[in-house]
């Protein structure tokens, strides 16, 4: 068979107009998914098409992408794993310690001084308030304070014993302060009464033998006990002066400087030393219970909390103590936090899904997406697919077209 070359375009151009048909048919069909964003009209009908597929089913879209990302993707198990993953203990603990960091390094910027704030007002609260009507509680127990008390009483007040200066101060003060010689003159004024007078004489007459009998009944006490007592009344200066030379000459100073320094716990009966222990654990029992409240309230309003808490607060947060102490810290509470997720992971997934609403966010994301950044978004994702569907028209109108061309070809 003689092909006549005359009619070639008859033969090419079925699959030339068919690549090009289907190639351009193709891409104006994915472009007319996304295209034109908007609806266009003519006067008041609107021109089928417009707008394009996806825009005009946009809200629809959305509701479907979150259901197949809800439904298949994100479902509570993958959350749960995500959680996992994001919440693994090393994550955790690095998370903790640069939170603590952080609140020390605010701390110590703090110019206001409001953690300094916060911990007057617990501590003041603390002595104060509520450990005052704890100790009140506690003080009714016998054994409140019993080791402590009997500790204290045997490390410290049964060893307890005056140096040479303490003993010499001491006596000096008792002389000087609390027995000088008119405070003895009075005493004696005091007690030489005229019952106690009488009393003595008669005492005296009546128990004594020997020449001290003739003396006493002969002379008796009651006079000269009289005239002392006059002599203190009427010449007291005088009184005061014989008093003292008396300490002097009979070294009461060092006779009490003597005894000061051989007083100890020690030296009396082990009967006696448990005895007064026993007293002493009751008595400070008693008074923790009945006044202990007040003297911890007044301790407390005598102390500047402000103060002491911003003086605390700034040792703290420059301790190198506190600072090596974070890592054990953070590790510790994210312990703590990993033994929590183990136990109610599901249960705080499940209720953080309601909560984050993230097949919401999903939908209103997608809503809220212009046509446009959408189209771009899908070709940026499947640009080559859609490239290979037009590329495929295309080649599908090439062979339709060389079928037509072998159909006309064997008609002839």
């Amino acid at each position: 068979m003689i092909v006549d070359w005359s009619h070639l375009w008859l033969y090419v151009s079925p699959p030339v107009l068919g690549g090009i048909i289907g190639y351009f048919t193709n891409d104006i069909a994915i472009k007319m998914l996304f295209r034109p964003y908007r609806a266009i009209y003519i006067g008041e009908k609107r021109i089928p098409f417009t707008p394009g597929l996806i825009p005009r089913n946009q809200e629809r879209l959305a509701k479907n992408i979150s259901d197949t990302i809800m439904g298949s993707l994100l479902t509570p198990q993958e959350l749960q794993n995500l959680a996992r993953r994001l919440l693994q203990t090393e994550r955790v603990q690095g998370a903790i310690h640069w939170l603590l960091q952080m609140a020390l390094e605010q701390i110590q910027a703090d110019k206001e001084q409001k953690s300094a704030k916060i911990l007057a007002s617990i501590l003041r609260d603390l002595l104060g308030e509520s450990l005052p009507r704890l100790l009140k509680v506690l003080a009714r127990r016998e054994d409140f304070l019993e080791t402590q008390i009997n500790q204290i009483f045997d490390q410290v007040l049964l060893e307890f014993q005056l140096n040479e200066e303490q003993a010499f101060r001491l006596a000096d003060w008792l002389l000087t302060v609390v027995l000088p010689p008119d405070t003895i003159r009075s005493a004696m004024v005091d007690f030489l009464t005229d019952r106690t007078i009488q009393t003595i004489d008669e005492s005296f007459r009546e128990k004594t033998s020997g020449t001290y009998w003739v003396v006493a009944n002969l002379f008796g006490l009651r006079n000269t006990l009289a005239r002392l007592r006059t002599y203190c009344l009427d010449e007291k200066d005088a009184t005061n002066a014989r008093i003292r030379e008396l300490l002097l000459d009979l070294s009461v100073r060092d006779r009490i400087k003597k005894f000061l320094l051989e007083l100890s716990l020690q030296n009396l009966p082990i009967a006696t030393v448990r005895q007064l222990r026993k007293t002493t654990r009751e008595s400070v029992r008693h008074y923790m219970q009945n006044r202990g409240g007040e003297l911890l309230q007044g301790l407390s309003d005598s102390v500047d909390w402000n103060n002491t808490a911003a003086i605390l607060i700034n040792r703290l947060s420059t301790s190198s103590v506190v600072s090596a102490s974070l890592e054990t810290v953070s590790v510790e509470l994210a312990l703590i936090l990993e033994r929590y997720l183990e136990r109610d992971l599901e249960k705080i997934v499940a209720q953080a899904i309601p909560i984050l609403s993230i097949d919401q966010v999903i939908v209103d994301r997608v809503k809220s997406t212009s046509p446009a950044d959408l189209e771009a978004a899908i070709e940026g994702i499947v640009k080559n697919e859609l490239q290979a569907i037009v590329s495929l028209g295309g080649v599908l109108g090439v062979i339709v077209g060389l079928a037509q061309t072998a159909l006309i070809y064997f008609s002839r």
